[in-house]
C-alpha cells in the first residue's frame, strides 16, 4: 500500500515543528535565562528610576590583571555608583553574607554556586580602582529574578524582583557632585572593553578557566543543558509526527466514507427517465415554455430529467476523483463498480 499521501503532510509539518522545538530548547538554556534576567533588570531600571538622576550602563567588561571581569549593570547617580549583579534562578535559595557558597534547592536536587556578594565584590573593587572613589560612594547590589524563594535571612542589598529599585532609592545622601557624575560616566565609557560577541566569548573562556583551576574540572552542570537542548527537540518532533500521522489517517478515512455515502445517495434518489414528448403533443406540464415563432408554428419545450447514463457517468467521475491519492479498498471497489456500470450503459446507448 502506497503511504506517500499520508507522509507528505507529515513531512511538511516537520518543517514547522522543528524550529519551534529548537526555540523551546534555547529558552530553557542557562545562557538565555541569564540574558533574559539582565533584560528584566534593565527594563525595570529604565521604567522606575529617574533617567535624569540615574544613568544606566549595562554589560560592562573591564580588563584585569588575571583576565577580565564583567558587570551586568552600573547605575551612576549623585547618591553613589551602584554595581548590580543579576541572578535568574528558581527554587529555594539558602545562603548568607559570609558564606563562601550558596545552595539552590529544586525538589530533591541541590546545586552549589558562588556567593553572589563575593562575586560582585571583585566587580566593585575593579570599578572603584578605575574611578578612584571611596567605599561610601560604591554600593553592591544583588537581584534575583525568576521563581526563587529565600529560605535564610539575607542582607538588605540582596533583593528579589523590584526590591533592588527600593534599595537604590533608599540611598538619599548626596555623595557625588554633578561634575563627578559626568566624570564617572566618561571613565566607565572609556575604560570598558568594546561591547561585542567576541568580548563576551573571551570573558566566558576566562571564567571557565578559573572554574577549571579551582575545581580541577569544569562542572558537569554546563553540559547538562546541552543534552536537554538536543533531547527536547527530538521529543517534541516525535510527538508532532505521531499527532500528524493520526490526524492524517482520520481525515483520510472520513473523506472516503463521506464520498461513498454521497455517491450512494445520488443513485438512490435518481428519478426515472421520462420519454421525450412530441412537438405536436399538447402537455399540461407547468414547467413547459411555449414560445411562438414568426411562422405561427407553436414549439413546446420540455425539461428532461437527467438520464441514467448521465448519472452513471457523474458517479464514476466523482469516485475517480475521490480515489486520487487514497488507497482505501472499499473506495476503489466502488469506483470500479460505478465505472463498469457506466461503460455498460454507454454500450447499450451506442
Amino acid at each position: 500500500m502506497d503511504l506517500s499521501p499520508v507522509y507528505q503532510p507529515l513531512i511538511a509539518a516537520v518543517w514547522y515543528l522543528l524550529p519551534l522545538a529548537i526555540i523551546a530548547g534555547l529558552i530553557k538554556s542557562p545562557l538565555f535565562k541569564g540574558k533574559f534576567g539582565e533584560f528584566l533588570v534593565n527594563l525595570s531600571a529604565r521604567w522606575f528610576l529617574d533617567k535624569s538622576r540615574y544613568h544606566l550602563i549595562k554589560n560592562v567588561t573591564f580588563a584585569t590583571e588575571d583576565g577580565t571581569t564583567q558587570i551586568d549593570h552600573v547605575l551612576i547617580s549623585e547618591f553613589g555608583v551602584f554595581v548590580v549583579e543579576t541572578k535568574n534562578m528558581r527554587g529555594w535559595i539558602f545562603g548568607g553574607a559570609h558564606k563562601r557558597t550558596w545552595t539552590q534547592k529544586i525538589y530533591r536536587s541541590n546545586h552549589k554556586f558562588q556567593n553572589p556578594l563575593h562575586q560582585n565584590y571583585k566587580h566593585v573593587r575593579t570599578l572603584q580602582t578605575l574611578l578612584g572613589l571611596g567605599d561610601h560612594q560604591m554600593h553592591s547590589v544583588v537581584v534575583f529574578v525568576g521563581d526563587s524563594t529565600f529560605k535564610t535571612p539575607m542582607p538588605e542589598n540582596v533583593t528579589q524582583g523590584l526590591g533592588y529599585i527600593r534599595f537604590i532609592k533608599s540611598h538619599r545622601e548626596l555623595v557625588l557632585t554633578p561634575e563627578q557624575v559626568a566624570e564617572v560616566r566618561e571613565k566607565v565609557a572609556s575604560g570598558r572593553l568594546k561591547a561585542s560577541f567576541a568580548t563576551d566569548q573571551a570573558h566566558a573562556r576566562h571564567v571557565r578557566g578559573l572554574v577549571a583551576e579551582r575545581y580541577g574540572h569544569v562542572p558537569r552542570r554546563r553540559s547538562r543543558w546541552r543534552l536537554k537542548l538536543l533531547v527536547f527537540p527530538v521529543l517534541m518532533l516525535g510527538v508532532g509526527v505521531i499527532g500528524v500521522n493520526a490526524y492524517s489517517n482520520f481525515v483520510s478515512g472520513a473523506m472516503a466514507i463521506a464520498t461513498k455515502r454521497n455517491a450512494e445517495n445520488k443513485v438512490q434518489v435518481a428519478p426515472q427517465p421520462v420519454p421525450r414528448k412530441s412537438v405536436n403533443e399538447h402537455s399540461t406540464d407547468s414547467r413547459a415554455v411555449v414560445p411562438a415563432t414568426t411562422s405561427g408554428t407553436v414549439v413546446q419545450r420540455v425539461h428532461k430529467p437527467p438520464s441514467e447514463l448521465f448519472l452513471a457517468r457523474q458517479e464514476c467521475n466523482a469516485l475517480i476523483a475521490a480515489a486520487i491519492g487514497n488507497r482505501d479498498p472499499r473506495l476503489l471497489r466502488d469506483r470500479d463498480k460505478a465505472c463498469t456500470r457506466y461503460k455498460v450503459l454507454q454500450g447499450e446507448v451506442l
